[in-house]
């Protein structure tokens, strides 16, 4: 069963139960309060004949006054009035005499006869009609010497119960219609963009993520459209740089392997006879096979990290120590590019708790970046010193620096700003990812033709 047949079927459900309930209420109350109120008016036209009784013929022979009586309790109601002997016999009937004038087989004349008002309900013997009769005793100094009995007939209350409790079921009836047309209206607004995800979410398990889904309510269905679409292009992005990566990769896997490949048939041939040449030769490949050695590490360093499996082997680290380590090891490197690689380290820096290899690993990429993308005559600042319990170390350089767009990727995986430039795209995300299993932050900034500032903050 779909989710709009359990909506409607449940608002039906429930609204069916209160307006049942309601309904039984509302018919009750208002038979209850229609007979009552009959049974209230004769009741009080009963005792209020009793009482004139009582106080103008308490003295008088019931039988010999029952004419008068009836005149005089007959003239302000429109029931049925009789005089009832102590036998239960019928004296008077303002309808006329009936055949059977033995009134003892009726509960309520039994009761007032012996001297409590009591009330019967049933039907007319001759018309079969539903009526309404009130006994109440006739007393003559505190000796029942009779009763008085009002009936009436209940034919127009109960056409009248019968009328309104149809209006009702009538009601009840729209309301249950009109609840199942909202109901019908409103879960279609939810199902319409449940199925509005559904499709998308099909398209996606395809392969087809430039699907969009349409927002159509400000609501939870429409946050998760949101989160939707931005996991859609987000996997988009993903794809394109992982496409991006393979071609870059397989670019750089190959420029080396070519440049191998060809210096060994050039030294195949007639390395043996130029000694410069076969050193020359040795020295490419040599050159050639360590790039792709720090290529394969990085690759391995990526799949580690992104499966977390690499493993950080603490101990203590002399920060000043290794910076100076550094610098003193891509020193020669700068000088022949031209560029100058300050160091500018507070030696009073404490011992810290991390993997030394690691941090090397960040640092070296990072320099290594700046003496990319840094021209000749350019400088390479490198700074650390302590502040709020953390330490504070910073590479900046003069290079070409980072456009804004590019600044808010370059971390991520498989990113390159520029897809013709060497490497994998992946030792800025490699060195996060470092950075972060030391409990501490990597921030970039940049402003292009100035250069580009990398803060790294770590705890002590």
């Amino acid at each position: 069963m779909g989710i709009q047949k359990r909506l409607v079927g449940s608002y039906v459900v429930v609204i069916f139960l209160t307006v049942l309930i309601l309904e039984i209420f509302l018919i009750v109350s208002v038979r209850f309060y229609y007979l009552h109120n009959v049974e209230r008016i004769l009741m009080n036209q009963a005792e209020l004949s009793a009482s004139f009784y009582q106080q103008y013929f308490a003295d008088e022979d019931l039988e010999k006054q029952s004419d008068r009586l009836l005149k005089g309790f007959a003239h302000n109601s429109d029931a049925q009035v009789q005089i009832i002997n102590p036998a239960g016999r019928l004296l008077q009937d303002s309808n006329g005499l009936q055949g059977d004038n033995i009134m003892i087989k009726y509960v309520d004349v039994q009761a007032a006869i012996e001297g409590q008002p009591a009330i019967w309900k049933g039907k007319d013997p001759s018309t079969q009609e539903a009526i309404l009769a009130v006994s109440f005793p006739l007393q003559a100094n505190d000796i029942t010497v009779g009763a008085v009995r009002f009936v009436t007939s209940l034919t127009e209350t109960l056409n009248t119960v019968n009328q309104i409790t149809v209006v009702l079921i009538c009601v009840g009836m729209l309301v249950i219609v009109i609840v199942t047309v909202l109901g019908l209206l409103l879960s279609w607004t939810i199902t319409r963009s449940i199925k509005d995800l559904k499709l998308a979410a099909d398209r996606m398990t395809e392969g087809d993520f430039s699907i969009k889904v349409h927002k159509r309510y400000q609501d939870e269905l429409g946050s998760l459209a949101d989160t939707l679409n931005m996991m859609a292009s987000r996997i988009l992005k993903s794809e394109q740089l992982k496409n991006d990566f393979i071609s870059s990769v397989s670019h750089e896997l190959r420029t080396p392997l070519t440049s191998i490949k060809g210096w060994v048939i050039t030294l195949k041939s007639n390395g043996g006879a130029n000694k410069h040449l076969f050193h020359e030769g040795l020295e490419i490949i040599e050159s050639e096979s360590d790039r792709l050695t720090r290529m394969v590490d990085e690759l391995l360093d990526f799949s580690k990290l992104d499966n977390g499996r690499i493993v950080l082997q603490y101990a203590p680290v002399h920060l000043s120590e290794l910076l100076h380590h550094i610098g003193r090891q891509l020193a020669p490197r700068a000088a022949r590019q031209g560029i100058s690689l300050e160091m500018q380290v507070d030696e009073t820096i404490p011992t810290i708790q991390a993997d030394e290899n690691r941090l090397k690993q960040v640092f070296i990429n990072l320099i290594d970046n700046s003496l990319k993308f840094t021209d000749s005559s350019g400088r390479i600042l490198v700074q650390a010193h302590t502040a709020l319990g953390q330490v504070v170390i910073t590479v900046e350089d003069t290079g070409s620096g980072i456009v804004e767009e590019d600044l808010e990727n370059v971390l991520h995986k498989f990113y390159k700003g520029d897809q013709h430039a060497s490497g994998s795209g992946l030792g800025l995300s490699i060195s996060d990812q470092i950075i972060k299993l030391h409990h501490g932050e990597l921030r970039i900034t940049s402003k292009v033709g100035k250069g580009t500032i990398v803060h790294i903050y770590l705890p002590l």
